[in-house]
């Protein structure tokens, strides 16, 4: 039915959850997984090794981008879907993508994001909340965790260049109804989980951004100004305690993408492995 792509960085602690989930109850042969465990020092390999019918692939070479056009030469067939391996996705909500994908004009599709804020801590927990009190309606292809591609979608994002957001890029090389969020398809993502960790990904999202719109893929939405947020506290809908938090992490991540900036750090990217913990720290 389809190609998954999974690129894996030490992703021992969670490979396993992600591949139980997302062939819980696909039939034999029905879908064509791949993980290509990149850089990695742990037993990710030897977990994805475990299940039945998914091809490993190891590089020594660290990198979302390269992983993913590894992943790409051994996938078998169309539409292909690249999945994050600490997000869970199930078989029904591939089922539902590859459906909504093959309506007349969509080259690419999202499921919903559904964030797991069980094990956040309180500042961060806040902060999440109000991002997406703000941009959940929002969200298209970028934030959920995955996102599939048709053949014709395929070439319009491939080959993917090295960037710090691959799923922003996939987000932003198409427009209007070619590409959708499929209600009936749900991605659980745990995001970061402390506020250090917030921080630090929030930067790179900024940098991950900038690198985008250097690349020749602009934004095509305006950015969310205070005004917005301003509005929704007025309303009720966000607390003054939670756009609170929400603003120091904001101006707290503004620093540190300056910061990395002047040190010339700015194509850094790394994991967030508090959202692979047990909890907030």
């Amino acid at each position: 039915m389809a190609s998954v792509v999974i690129a894996a960085h030490n992703e021992e602690a969670v490979i396993g959850r992600c591949l139980d989930v997302l062939t819980g109850t696909a039939e034999p042969g029905e879908l064509d997984v791949v993980v290509v465990a990149n850089g990695c020092a742990d037993r990710t390999a030897l977990v994805a090794r475990d299940r039945d019918d998914v091809v490993v692939i190891e590089t020594p070479e660290p990198g979302k981008s390269n992983a993913i056009a590894l992943g790409d030469q051994v996938c078998r067939t169309f539409p292909r879907l690249y999945l994050d391996a600490d997000v869970d996705l199930d078989t029904e909500s591939v089922r539902a993508l590859v459906k909504a994908a093959a309506e007349d004009g969509v080259l690419a599709a999202a499921p919903v994001a559904h964030y797991d804020l069980a094990a956040t801590g309180p500042v961060a927990k806040r902060f999440h909340t109000v991002l997406e009190t703000l941009i959940g309606e929002r969200r298209m292809l970028a934030g959920a965790g995955v996102y599939l591609v048709t053949e014709a979608g395929h070439e319009r994002v491939f080959p993917m260049p090295e960037v710090l957001s691959d799923d922003g890029w996939v987000d932003r090389s198409f427009t209007g109804a070619e590409r959708v969020r499929v209600a009936g398809a749900r991605s659980v993502v745990r995001p970061a989980r402390t506020v250090g960790a917030v921080v630090r990904r929030r930067a790179r999202v900024r940098l991950g951004n900038r690198q985008l719109d250097r690349l020749g893929r602009p934004a095509d939405e305006p950015r969310l100004g205070l005004g917005e947020l301003v509005r929704h506290v007025r309303a009720g809908r966000v607390p003054v305690l939670d756009a609170g938090c929400f603003l120091t992490v904001l101006l707290a991540d503004r620093v540190l993408t300056r910061w990395r900036a002047l040190r010339n750090r700015g194509s850094q990217w790394s994991a967030d492995r508090t959202s692979r913990s047990g909890g907030p720290s």
